[in-house]
């Protein structure tokens, strides 16, 4: 099945979740698989306390960050997606998560999530691609995705606030 077809799939489960957990799980779930990644966070921007935050971070918990932080913080900002196959060699990266889980981050891609007045709501970030760097066909997949997902997500966080 062609990624693209994958996708279509995945949101015929997606339009039947209410709450915003099983909403992360799945989309989540579905971004490590479409691209071969070891883990993703889905970052949820709340913009009152200035601050990105995870339901759902694989392996790690519930991780908080300054929207002006990180890698994460810096694709919510420019609005752009990015790709950083060297980590530890990128000053934005916030090596302080990986030292508290144990997770040895070798590569990312960080994509920004739009509302439908296309103000960033979220970034998901997928970390450690299982065969190679990620690059650019990741990086337009995940885009597609995140537009895809982005309604979904819209409506159930206006569900819970």
């Amino acid at each position: 099945m062609d990624r693209y077809a994958f996708i279509a799939e995945f949101g015929k489960k997606l339009m039947v979740l209410e709450n915003i957990d099983d909403s992360v799980e799945l989309i989540a779930a579905q971004a490590r698989k479409l691209v071969g990644a070891e883990r993703c966070s889905i970052f949820i921007a709340d913009k009152e306390d200035g601050i990105l935050w995870t339901k759902v971070s694989d392996g790690i918990g519930r991780i908080v960050v300054s929207i002006d932080s990180g890698i994460v913080g810096d694709t919510y900002k420019s609005q752009k997606p990015q790709i950083v196959n060297a980590p530890y060699e990128d000053p934005r990266f916030l090596p302080v998560i990986d030292k508290k889980s144990g997770y040895v981050t070798k590569n990312m891609v960080t994509v920004p999530i739009f509302d439908s007045k296309r103000e960033v709501i979220g970034v998901i970030q997928l970390l450690n691609k299982t065969r190679g760097e990620f690059d650019k066909s990741d990086l337009d997949i995940l885009a597609f995705f995140a537009n895809y997902v982005s309604g979904s997500l819209e409506l159930v966080l206006l569900r819970e606030s």
